[in-house]
């Protein structure tokens, strides 16, 4: 059965207990704890070992399943300390984007030999790497995610399939995905109107309220018999009251456990 989780970066304003809190009332199985260094740091790498024992323990008060880690920078001194923490919370994923620049070959080359070898050292924590295509990144759209597949053998690199950059690289996702589900470990998940660059406001990325085609996006995940963790990631909270970022979680989540649900996978 999928687990629907949520990056705690939607509840960047409030500290991982309210995330949780509120993580929990809006029916979520889990959480993607969020250590991205600038953005949000929920999970602050450089000094994990003082926050463990407060995360597991919020996470087992909420009954709340630590599904993944957030990252986001392909770093070779936080993925280190990333996957060590992983390792000791007892989370199975850790995700980065591809950085580099769209269409410089020599990004890409760049991009995924560093991911070949932080996915090894990943495996001897027991961890998966997680890459997702991203707009503007080295790696952007199925064929860049291909690339990075074809090169990368070690079991525990994956592919973070993100519809809505799918979707904004010019691709339909739920056309686009059979092509790489076979690697693909981890999922965010989230909408958007348009193609434009970014996702827009945070009302804009609850599930169901954009262009993309997430009911055919999920069926597709079913069909080919997907089991790992689908996880909401909303980005550009700043500012918004809890009211504001629960409402587009709770949202979100009944969105996707009636879609999935439908599906059999719930």
């Amino acid at each position: 059965m999928i687990q629907i989780g949520i990056n705690s970066v939607l509840f960047k304003d409030f500290d991982f207990a309210t995330a949780a809190q509120h993580i929990k009332l809006c029916g979520f199985d889990g959480v993607e704890i969020s250590a991205i260094k600038g953005m949000c740091e929920h999970l602050e790498l450089d000094r994990w070992r003082e926050q463990a024992a407060e995360i597991k323990q919020i996470a087992a008060d909420h009954r709340l399943k630590l599904l993944s880690m957030e990252v986001a920078e392909l770093s070779e001194t936080r993925l280190p300390l990333a996957f060590e923490a992983a390792a000791e919370l007892g989370i199975p994923v850790v995700n980065v984007g591809p950085g580099g620049k769209s269409d410089v070959e020599e990004d890409l080359l760049f991009t995924i030999e560093k991911l070949g070898r932080m996915s090894k050292l990943a495996g001897e924590y027991g961890v998966t790497l997680c890459v997702k295509a991203h707009v503007g990144g080295s790696i952007y759209n199925t064929p860049t995610s291909l690339i990075a597949i074809e090169a990368i053998a070690a079991p525990s690199f994956g592919i973070d399939m993100d519809p809505s950059h799918i979707y904004r690289a010019g691709e339909n996702p739920e056309a686009a995905l059979p092509a790489v589900i076979s690697r693909v470990r981890h999922i965010h998940i989230r909408d958007c109107s348009g193609r434009q660059a970014g996702p827009g406001t945070i009302d804009k990325q609850a599930c169901g309220r954009g262009d993309i085609d997430l009911i055919g996006y999920c069926k597709v995940l079913t069909d080919n018999g997907y089991e790992g963790p689908v996880c909401l990631e909303v980005i550009g909270a700043n500012g918004h009251s809890l009211a504001q970022v629960s409402i587009v979680a709770a949202e979100s989540y009944g969105y996707l456990n009636a879609v999935l649900r439908s599906f059999g996978a719930r």
